[in-house]
């Protein structure tokens, strides 16, 4: 009989002598941990590790605010890589460090769940304190909880950024020296200097008082999420026997002697009841100085609603450096923006300001929008014979390009799409300035393809182009594509004026 079925035949006969059962797993855990063949019923950490008590203190929370079924648990690299083994609740998993990343997107993607990132000290406090710190001054609505038992517990006991002055690692095997190891990090104190967050406590797990006050904390934290509160920070200082060398008793007191006074334990923030001073901007709305752009003249005026005949647009700019590739791609994304569109803007550059391949995304759209990334775009918008050549057979069955030229290239092979020259460069030089030349292709743009309306994108280039000299060029250069799509295009002309041929 393996030793799996004799515990569940022990827990049946106790069951059945008539005891009653004070104290049981969580029903938060799987009935079976199936990370491995057999012992099923334990889990991988040592004897007297804190994962296991924290854990059981998360689980319990869960169980008793009936959050189970709404939570997901994300888990990064380090010792709890398998927590996903042990929660029966939504499971994410993550790579080093980047848990309050994850966890950013999956709450503000899914805004009804319980979201907790759980990550050790290795995690959180070295390759992911961008992540935590940023995560924290945003006022994110997860909850963050922060094993610190001051190592590297799975890789070895490497020194880790809490590791504390004098204790010995195998990479500081003479003990952590601040001339040259620097100081143990307080992320807690270092996340209370922030101004979003709404609730940080250290807790330990040092003997059974500090461990109620743990399990005080743990709820209270995620109640704070439930209740859209804002950003949560449990710090949990757990004992490592393994990798301290010490047995299970023995760790437990080392928490207490040498952790607590290096660490103490606090409430370093709890805006319980003040909402509104820890997350100014809940992300679930747009700030009020967001709704109304405004111009010099005042408020932007109501521009006349447009069926938009697309779900979703999707529109490639390519060109070099200079060409206004990028402006034009943040200018239809604004465009969008104020036509109440979803909208994403992903740009790819070199580091050259002038003359390097640069390309954008821009995608327009009723619906949430999946991915920035575009593969097959509507429309092309080609500056250059490079990003012709390039990005042509990447445009939709039937889709559109613009190329800005005045003929295509004579060995170019047409794709499975519809291609319009227009000479846009010559026609901004003509109107003053070759600046425009991107400008003339957005008229262009709108006006075949009517996805926005050319009365936004006036008030765009008014608000976003700083240059008085330049406003009316833009102005011009925007009528210039327009027209040339309206009078030699639509007409069904070979030839246009001064031999253009598209």
């Amino acid at each position: 009989m393996s030793t799996d079925t004799k515990l569940d035949a022990q827990a049946s006969e106790i069951l059945a002598a008539g005891y009653e059962v004070t104290h049981s797993k969580s029903p938060l855990f799987y009935d079976h941990y199936e990370r491995k063949a057999d012992l099923q019923q334990q889990t991988h950490y040592c004897p007297g590790c804190g994962h296991g008590i924290a854990h059981k203190l998360i689980a319990e929370a869960l169980e008793e605010l009936g959050l189970q079924d709404k939570t997901i648990f994300v888990s990064p690299v380090g010792c709890s890589v398998f927590a996903y083994y042990y929660f029966d609740t939504g499971n994410v998993q993550m790579a080093h460090g980047r848990a309050p990343a994850g966890a950013t997107a999956i709450k503000r993607a899914c805004p009804g769940k319980i979201v907790i990132s759980y990550q050790g000290d290795g995690d959180l406090a070295a390759i992911g304190t961008a992540e935590i710190i940023h995560a924290a001054n945003r006022g994110e609505n997860i909850t963050v909880f922060f094993v610190n038992n001051a190592i590297y517990g799975m890789t070895g006991g490497q020194m880790a950024p809490t590791t504390l002055v004098g204790q010995r690692s195998t990479t500081s095997p003479f003990g952590r020296r601040p001339i040259n190891e620097g100081f143990p990090m307080h992320v807690c104190e270092l996340i209370a200097s922030l101004e979003a967050p709404a609730y940080i406590e250290r807790v330990a797990l040092s003997d059974n008082k500090n461990i109620m006050k743990a399990r005080k904390a743990i709820r209270k934290a995620l109640e704070l999420q439930r209740d859209g509160v804002g950003f949560s920070f449990v710090e949990i200082l757990s004992p490592c026997p393994t990798i301290w060398g010490k047995d299970p008793v023995e760790a437990r007191k080392w928490i207490a002697e040498k952790m607590i006074p290096q660490f103490p334990l606090n409430v370093f923030r709890d805006h319980k009841h003040d909402p509104v001073v820890n997350n100014p901007v809940p992300h679930h709305t747009i700030p009020e100085t967001l709704e109304i752009q405004t111009t010099d003249q005042g408020p932007r005026p109501e521009l006349p609603k447009h069926q938009h005949h697309f779900q979703q647009f999707e529109i490639k700019v390519a060109g070099f450096g200079g060409q206004g590739v990028l402006l034009l791609g943040q200018l239809l994304t604004e465009m969008g923006m104020r036509e109440g569109l979803e909208v994403s803007w992903l740009p790819s550059y070199g580091p050259e300001m002038r003359s390097g391949s640069a390309h954008c995304h821009v995608c327009l759209s009723k619906n949430r929008i999946g991915t920035p990334l575009i593969s097959h775009p509507d429309v092309l918008v080609a500056m250059n014979e490079i990003s012709l050549r390039k990005f042509a057979p990447q445009v939709a069955s039937g889709g559109l390009i613009l190329y800005n030229a005045s003929r295509l290239p004579e060995d170019f092979e047409l794709p499975q799409a519809r291609v319009i020259c227009i000479p846009a460069s010559e026609i901004a030089d003509k109107l003053g300035s070759t600046k425009s030349t991107n400008i003339v292709m957005m008229g262009a743009l709108l006006e075949e393809t009517e996805c926005l309306l050319t009365a936004t994108a006036e008030g765009v280039l008014e608000t976003k182009v700083k240059k008085v000299e330049l406003k009316e060029i833009n102005r011009k250069a925007l009528a210039a594509g327009h027209d040339f799509i309206d009078h030699y295009v639509r007409v069904g002309a070979v030839t246009q004026p001064d031999g253009f041929a598209y």
